[in-house]
């Protein structure tokens, strides 16, 4: 098989939850634990870092990542979902896993895992562990597919997990409560291992109190921590820290939303060192500067021209969208344009009910079964005083978005990753 061939037997012939939506979610680890076997347990060849939580994990996982890549370890990194190529989702040292290395995967390991049935995330999560495992890394940064305690990822035993924050997403899979999903996030927590919880309120901190007692891991809230003494705007772009334990330094991701993924990140590196692992202020402060090009992060309040500006962002639920609207709102332009879309298991009225109205919107939708159809995009987006055109995809909606702005106007976007997949496969 062609890598093409390869990635369409993925994508065609076990479900996949990027694509699928529910159909392709397999609750239990049983199909898991028989790979991890039949491969030798590969896992257990190299340390883990664990990261879940409804927002950050990506932002985290690649900062913790390129931190770590600034001390000479060889790093690992598994993230979902993926925006250009399915390869970004397993890398080493920012490297994309081997196109020959996916191929043989499958044609040499399908007469194993075919009569399992396994999910996409199932096969892929076996797919990286191996290839960790054969490239003889020193360590893997580990990101949660969905929810925690049932994730085919949770057979690790990492030398710290890691608990962004929790907030209402895929309730169908986790719960209708902040309780009820902390305690499925808060299954990756493990005996004996530190955790580090990024955000926490009064109804979810209960549940990773009870859970640390339980398996006796040290736990610290970062949100109580005061790392950050003070954040500003830096030039050209991200955002300047002062902090207690590292000094001052430059993150280049430029999210508001990122001072919180910071705490969080600082804290756990606290905690890193106190395992053993040797990092510097100098790799902190590198790690946060360079984390694009140390592991090709894409989609975070990226800004891909000027004049017009142009910016995407993968925020999709409402949650990420409490921070992209005040982000939005605090730009300075002639004219706001928004492409946008959704698809169809978020909050989509909530999320629309946080857009600015002062824009001209081009509603869409993704190259994906569960988009929101663009002309029922538009009825919500009325219903909240947002008025725009409706345009069948997203390459033809940013066109139009484009051919309209004035240099001096503003292009962001998003509502949903996979509006920003296609864009950055379609438009740039």
């Amino acid at each position: 098989m062609t890598y093409e061939e390869t990635l369409q037997y993925l994508y065609n012939s076990v479900p996949m939850f990027q694509k699928e939506g529910a159909v392709a979610y397999k609750e239990g680890l049983d199909n898991t634990i028989m790979l991890d076997e039949h491969f030798g347990y590969p896992h257990k060849k190299y340390k883990t870092i664990h990261i879940a939580g409804t927002n950050g994990k990506g932002s985290c996982s690649h900062t913790i990542a390129s931190i770590l890549q600034a001390t000479g370890l060889k790093v690992g990194l598994y993230t979902s979902p993926h925006l250009k190529d399915f390869r970004e989702r397993i890398k080493i040292n920012g490297q994309c896993i081997d196109k020959k290395y996916v191929i043989d995967f499958i044609e040499n390991e399908r007469s194993f895992f075919e009569p399992l049935s396994p999910s996409f995330f199932e096969l892929t999560t076996a797919l990286a562990f191996k290839y960790f495992a054969e490239n003889n890394i020193d360590i893997a940064v580990i990101e949660v597919g969905l929810g925690g305690r049932l994730d085919c990822t949770n057979i690790i035993t990492p030398i710290l997990s890691i608990i962004t924050n929790i907030s209402f997403d895929h309730t169908q899979f986790l719960g209708n409560t902040l309780a009820k999903i902390a305690e499925e996030k808060a299954g990756i927590i493990k005996n004996d291992i530190p955790v580090v919880i990024g955000e926490s309120n009064p109804e979810t901190s209960p549940v990773f109190y009870a859970k640390s007692k339980e398996k006796a891991a040290p736990i610290t809230f970062a949100n109580n921590d005061d790392e950050i003494i003070k954040t500003e705007s830096a030039q050209p772009n991200g955002i300047k820290y002062t902090t207690k334990s590292f000094g001052t330094f430059k993150g280049e991701l430029g999210g508001i939303y990122q001072t919180k993924n910071t705490a969080t990140i600082l804290c756990a590196i606290k905690r890193l060192r106190e395992a053993g692992i040797d990092i510097s202020d100098n790799n902190v402060w590198r790690g946060f500067n360079n984390v694009v090009e140390m592991t090709g992060l894409l989609g975070r309040w990226q800004k891909i021209r000027e004049y017009p500006t142009v910016i995407c962002d993968t925020g999709h639920n409402v949650a990420g969208w409490k921070y992209l609207s005040r982000q939005l709102k605090s730009q300075h332009c002639k004219q706001m344009r928004i492409v946008f879309g959704m698809v169809d298991d978020k909050d989509v009225s909530t999320v629309m009910s946080l857009l600015p109205q002062n824009c001209i919107y081009y509603f869409t939708k993704a190259n994906n079964k569960r988009a929101i159809d663009e002309n029922d995009i538009m009825r919500l987006g009325e219903k909240n005083h947002l008025k725009g055109i409706c345009h069948p995809n997203v390459q033809s909606a940013y066109e139009q978005a484009l051919h309209d702005a004035d240099k001096e106007d503003f292009i962001f976007v998003g509502g949903s990753s996979y509006i920003v997949a296609d864009f950055l496969n379609d438009c740039v």
